[in-house]
C-alpha cells in the first residue's frame, strides 16, 4: 500500500521560509515523476512543481518560479519543497503526488496517489 505522509507545514511571515518534505513508503519512488500540489478551501487541486524520476526534469508553476525548490532524494524515498520569499497568497493545504510513470507532467490525473496535505499558513 502506497502512502505519502507531507510535513514540514506551519505558520510563516511574509518574506518567510518553510521546507516541506514528502516522506514515500510501501512503493520506491524511484520510477516515478513527483509533484507538490495545494488546495485552498472553495478551490481545485492546483498544481505547484514536479521533478521527474531521475531528477532531471523539474518545473513550477509562474506564481512560484524563482521563490519556491524542488528536490528528492531516492535513496531515502523522499521529495522535498523549500519554499522561500513565502506571500499571504502561497496559504493553503500542500499535497505530494506520485505520477504514474517517470516523464513529468502538470496534469494531476497523471498522478495516481496523494497524501493527506500539510498546512502552510503566511501571515503577519
Amino acid at each position: 500500500q502506497v502512502q505519502l505522509v507531507e510535513s514540514g507545514g506551519g505558520l510563516a511571515q511574509p518574506g518567510g521560509s518553510l521546507r516541506l518534505s514528502c516522506a514515500a513508503s510501501g512503493i520506491a519512488i524511484s520510477p516515478y515523476a513527483m509533484s507538490w500540489a495545494r488546495q485552498v478551501p472553495g478551490k481545485g487541486l492546483e498544481w505547484v512543481s514536479g521533478i521527474s524520476s531521475d531528477g532531471k526534469e523539474i518545473d513550477y508553476a509562474d506564481s512560484v518560479k524563482g521563490r519556491f525548490t524542488i528536490a528528492r532524494d531516492n535513496a531515502k524515498n523522499t521529495m522535498y519543497l523549500q519554499m522561500n520569499s513565502l506571500k499571504p497568497e502561497d496559504t493553503a493545504l500542500y499535497l505530494c503526488g506520485k505520477e504514474r510513470g517517470g516523464d513529468l507532467s502538470r496534469i494531476l490525473f497523471e498522478y495516481d496517489d496523494w497524501g493527506q496535505g500539510t498546512q502552510v499558513t503566511v501571515s503577519s
